[in-house]
């Protein structure tokens, strides 16, 4: 009899103590519906949305409101999820201002996240925070600060090729493991619409293609690769690496043909024997190696319109770049040192408005007049004679900005 009255109590006993973790689990539920059905990854997500999220890469910053957000915040990211849209950049030297007018250029037009990726020299650091830090009231963006990074067997052979640092690009997928894609710009880049609306031709890649680039020439009679080139390069003319898109998972995952073994190498493995067997050949570095990258693997690239990499070179000697003329001018491509002297001042005179002017509204809308007064100034060039086409371009962006409900601006 004493042992089935212990069973009965013991039944009891268990009963209660499921009873109590019922209501307990009830009272947890009913206190995370009042705050929003929270949560760490809705915290987390929230923390990005808001700008408030931590940087990727040694020397990280950010930029926006604060990294705990409320029981709104977390509401309303529930059922959105927000893609981020990664650009790395390298600055070196005297790039700092050209780099963050790149950056403005960025933020003003696009819709989406960004997440700047900055590889700099140390003593660029400071700067570059004390910058990005002050735009923080945008809340649309993140940026992460790295130093510059070579292998450490021929560092100073890296750092020397071309123009300084200008080869750190070739070894971004191997730093930035953990992103999957990527769009990689020289500091003379400057945006006339959203950085989203390039990002989108990642959608457009086969299944064998990793990057994308325009090619350095449309007209090969002024073409340098195919008149002067001492190494294989890719199609007729080349390509340009100033704006290069990349899927990098595909990158590191890759097998490369090439012509030093008949074994096919990755990414990190093909660099350096690359490097020496054309050091002797090459003139404009990263880029060369690219090419000869491309022209072993050409199934690999995806190539865009020059519209998206638009150079003095497409109109210094007459307009060569149809698209442009038929759609606008998509990415601005000061090469040449042409944001600085007076060879080209269409050229410059775009650079200079989108490096003066604020992100306050009124004025980002008042530029277009000065601008086109500026532009007008010089139509006797042959670069000034698509003026029309920046104004258009940049009209059309600011408009569309502007058509933008305010939580997506």
């Amino acid at each position: 009899m004493r042992r089935y009255l212990r069973v009965v109590v013991l039944c009891l006993a268990c009963g209660f103590c499921s009873l109590l973790y019922a209501f307990s689990q009830l009272a947890v539920s009913l206190e995370e519906g009042a705050g929003g059905g929270g949560g760490k990854p809705q915290a987390a997500a929230a923390s990005w949305l808001a700008g408030g999220g931590r940087g990727a890469g040694r020397g990280a910053g950010s930029a926006g409101a604060a990294a705990h957000p409320g029981p709104s915040d977390r509401y309303s990211l529930k059922m959105q999820p927000v893609e981020r849209v990664h650009l790395a950049v390298v600055a070196c030297g005297e790039r700092l201002e050209e780099t963050l007018t790149m950056l403005k250029s960025a933020l003003i037009f696009s819709i989406k996240p960004l997440q700047f990726h900055i590889f700099a020299e140390d003593q660029l650091h400071d700067s570059f925070k004390g910058i990005l830090n002050s735009w923080s009231f945008l809340q649309t963006f993140n940026y992460s600060l790295y130093p510059i990074t070579f292998p450490s067997e021929n560092a100073a052979e890296w750092k020397k090729l071309f123009k300084p640092c200008a080869s750190q690009r070739l070894f971004l997928p191997l730093i930035l493991k953990e992103v999957d894609s990527l769009l990689y710009v020289d500091t003379d880049i400057l945006f006339l619409r959203p950085v989203d609306d390039i990002w989108s031709l990642l959608k457009k890649f086969n299944s064998t293609q990793i990057a994308a680039m325009a090619p350095e020439h449309e007209e090969p009679r002024i073409g340098w690769y195919n008149r002067f080139a001492r190494h294989p390069y890719y199609g007729k003319t080349g390509v340009n690496s100033g704006v290069m898109l990349m899927n990098m998972t595909r990158m590191r995952r890759k097998y490369f043909k090439n012509d030093m073994t008949s074994v096919r190498l990755r990414w990190g493995d093909i660099l350096m024997p690359l490097l020496k067997k054309y050091k002797l050949n090459i003139t404009w570095g990263d880029q060369d190696l690219l090419n000869i990258i491309f022209f072993h693997n050409p199934e690999s690239l995806f190539v865009f319109p020059c519209q998206w990499n638009y150079r003095p070179d497409h109109c210094i000697y007459g307009s060569n770049c149809q698209e442009a003329e038929e759609e606008g001018i998509f990415i601005l491509h000061g090469n040449r040192g042409v944001y600085h002297d007076d060879k080209q001042p269409a050229f410059r005179a775009i650079y200079e408005a989108l490096r003066n002017c604020s992100f306050e509204d009124d004025n980002i809308h008042s530029l277009l007049k000065p601008l086109e007064l500026e532009l007008q100034k010089t139509v006797h060039t042959y670069c000034g004679k698509i003026y029309k086409i920046f104004i258009k371009q940049l009209t059309k962006s600011i408009q569309d900005r502007y058509d933008r409900p305010p939580k997506e601006r």
